[in-house]
């Protein structure tokens, strides 16, 4: 009867606690880990956001990289933190295939917990100076008559680079030669070396390059042709339905309070649209989306099932 008496009293308690909570939080720093290593695109996103969200959140924001297994150890550490809403997750788009491939990948639909669809940026399929062909029928010419001459860098098997390269492949009808480094700098070094043909990267990350001449602009990867490159055509000119873009979301631990994660959602949605944020990364090449925990989650589930059949059918395992 003590013990029953007690659990009564105790309700009460905690109908009031949860918004209390919800009212005192952020009361201490928030970590957002960012699974890759620092001058990445991902980092890049963390760093522009990072002043603003701080500022709204009323709490300083610490940027911490955990890099490795393509964002799979920063995902895990964050799936394993106390659902407080004093760890969050900032994802590119390895997020949604990442339970594929490495075995120490959280599970994104169980473990952690989708709080917005940030920014999406359109991919940019570039060649080498020195590789003759400089338009995608022609490169696709020359890898038609010339199978598996045609190389390609990406900073691992199952990134983003290599799924786009994969589904080329498809639309196109040809084989190309993989050529895996181990990260994103040294993709882009090779690139810029001229060791590889051709490859897919972000548009923030390669338009410098590319506006420098370093590297011939073929197509790019969103709907519509990107304002910073309106002469260069979308993939889906050429082969309709392809379209290949890079996102970027913030998460956390499963079990987050809802008011936790509505509060985290609002501040980000208004460091997003917030004019001075909004511009640098709409300059950088990004899109500002901002969505909902719901939008967020249906887009990775859809995502996740698109690319696990390429994955799958392609025999793609962990390095």
């Amino acid at each position: 009867m003590k013990k029953l008496l007690a659990a009564l009293a105790a309700v009460p308690f905690l109908a009031i606690a949860q918004p209390a909570f919800a009212q005192t939080y952020p009361a201490k720093p928030v970590r957002v880990i960012v699974p890759f290593p620092p001058g990445g695109t991902t980092d890049l996103i963390a760093r522009i956001v990072q002043p603003r969200f701080q500022e709204f959140m009323g709490q300083s924001v610490l940027i911490e990289n955990r890099a490795g297994a393509g964002g799979s150890v920063g995902a895990a550490e964050a799936a394993k933190a106390a659902p407080d809403g004093y760890t969050l997750l900032m994802v590119f788009d390895t997020h949604a295939v990442n339970h594929h491939i490495f075995k120490m990948a959280p599970d994104p639909f169980r473990e952690l917990e989708h709080i917005s669809l940030m920014v999406t940026s359109p991919s940019a399929f570039v060649a080498v100076t020195s590789f003759a062909p400089s338009s995608m029928r022609e490169i696709v010419a020359y890898a038609k008559a010339n199978p598996e001459r045609v190389t390609y860098s990406t900073p691992g098997s199952g990134s983003s680079n290599h799924l786009a390269a994969l589904l080329f492949e498809q639309y196109a009808g040809i084989r190309l030669t993989h050529v895996a480094y181990k990260g994103g700098g040294p993709m882009i070094q090779a690139l810029l070396g001229q060791q590889v043909n051709i490859t897919f990267l972000s548009m923030p990350l390669i338009l410098p390059h590319i506006k420098a001449g370093k590297v011939k602009a073929i197509a790019t990867g969103g709907k519509k042709r990107a304002p910073q490159l309106p002469d260069v055509p979308t993939l889906s000119e050429t082969y309709p339905g392809f379209e290949q873009i890079s996102w970027f979301g913030i998460l956390g631990p499963a079990g987050l309070p809802k008011e936790v994660s509505t509060k985290v959602h609002r501040e980000m949605t208004r460091t997003l649209r917030a004019p001075d944020v909004g511009q640098r990364l709409t300059e950088q090449g990004f899109d500002i989306v901002a969505s909902s925990p719901e939008e967020f989650l249906k887009y990775v589930q859809t995502e996740s099932d698109k690319l696990g059949r390429l994955i799958r059918d392609n025999k793609i395992v962990a390095e």
